[in-house]
């Protein structure tokens, strides 16, 4: 099917736009009443994410009501663990919490490689839900966590400040940590190779806690990972998210991606200098959001300003904060639509 807004896919591949593409991470969540909405009626966030036709929903959502360029799939990164075979829970306030976690080779070798067509079918069919709903209007993107991310998960059992137990089994075993991570990695590439044959138009790796990492360890325990993913996908378009890794943007440029994302304390200039042939995305800070208009309009007219008019897609440098007002996030979008190079 033709896609009638295809900004984002051309700046992705590094072609001309008319002006820059834009969309937020979490743009399908609690900034938007509507969103509350349908959670309320699904009763929590799991039963949500599980219900193909309330994910679908969320999904389309901040097309329908923001006027993005791009509709992201609604899920969670947690989704591959549990169809391995570790299952998780929300926990309100909290966050995810796996009642088991991984400790001994044993646990390991008990992981199953998932068919994604049946562990995962609930993702797909609402995959296939949105892109028919869309029709075409925008491209739809599908994700997956970075395999170190999911692994501190799996070893750790929530989320956490410095993820020590995760570093202690690096650290103590590197053996099992590199036998859970090939795991993890194989899961990965068959589910977003998957999502792609259901109609994904790109796809989004994120790293998200890249950043308590020291260089070598992610040299050694993300990077190869994430080569080794984007290497045997060859289907769409690719984009790598490593938050808090600045330090790795020169290697994660050279991998075989298209879009490399950035966070707010990724230097713009020193970024493109590092990444000089890839589509960057990114970076406004999340928290000037919280600004009156006139400063998101400046702050969100001098970003794009210094991103230039090619290779760049406007986002966020992490995920839209849940109490932002969407009259703040609709006048970031708009500025970033009506900015003329």
């Amino acid at each position: 099917m033709e896609i009638k807004n295809d900004l984002f896919l051309r700046a992705a591949r590094g072609e001309k736009t008319e002006r820059t593409p834009v969309w937020l991470m979490r743009q399908a969540g609690r900034i938007l009443k509507e969103y509350r909405e349908v959670r309320e009626k699904a009763g929590n966030f799991i039963t949500l994410a599980k219900t193909p036709e309330l994910a679908a929903e969320v999904t389309i959502q901040p097309v329908d009501i923001l006027g993005v360029d791009a509709a992201i799939i609604f899920s969670d990164i947690l989704v591959i663990p549990e169809a391995m075979g570790l299952p998780y829970e929300m926990v309100e306030a909290k966050g995810p919490v796996f009642p088991k976690v991984i400790e001994t080779k044993d646990d390991i070798l008990k992981l199953v490689l998932a068919d994604p067509e049946d562990q995962l079918s609930y993702v797909l069919e609402a995959i296939d839900i949105v892109k028919k709903e869309l029709a075409g209007r925008v491209p739809l993107i599908g994700f997956a966590g970075a395999p170190f991310t999911i692994f501190c998960y799996m070893i750790e059992g929530k989320g956490s400040k410095t993820f020590s137990k995760a570093k202690k089994m690096m650290f103590q075993h590197p053996e099992l940590a590199h036998l859970l991570l090939d795991k993890i990695t194989e899961n990965t590439i068959l589910y977003l190779k998957a999502q792609i044959k259901h109609g994904a138009d790109l796809v989004q790796i994120f790293d998200s806690w890249a950043g308590i990492l020291s260089p070598q360890q992610y040299r050694d325990f993300s990077l190869p990972y994430l080569k080794k993913i984007v290497d045997a996908i060859d289907e769409a378009p690719k984009t790598i998210f490593a938050k808090g890794a600045f330090f790795a943007r020169e290697e994660i440029g050279k991998l075989n991606c298209d879009v490399v994302g950035l966070d707010w304390n990724m230097d713009i200039s020193e970024s493109r200098k590092l990444i000089p042939n890839k589509t960057l995305q990114g970076n406004m800070d999340p928290c000037v959001l919280y600004s009156d208009f006139s400063k998101i309009v400046s702050e969100t007219k001098t970003m794009l300003k210094e991103f230039g008019s090619t290779k760049h897609i406007a986002n966020l440098g992490h995920g839209v904060y849940p109490d932002t007002n969407p009259d703040s996030v609709r006048c970031f979008i708009d500025t970033v639509k009506s900015y003329s190079h």
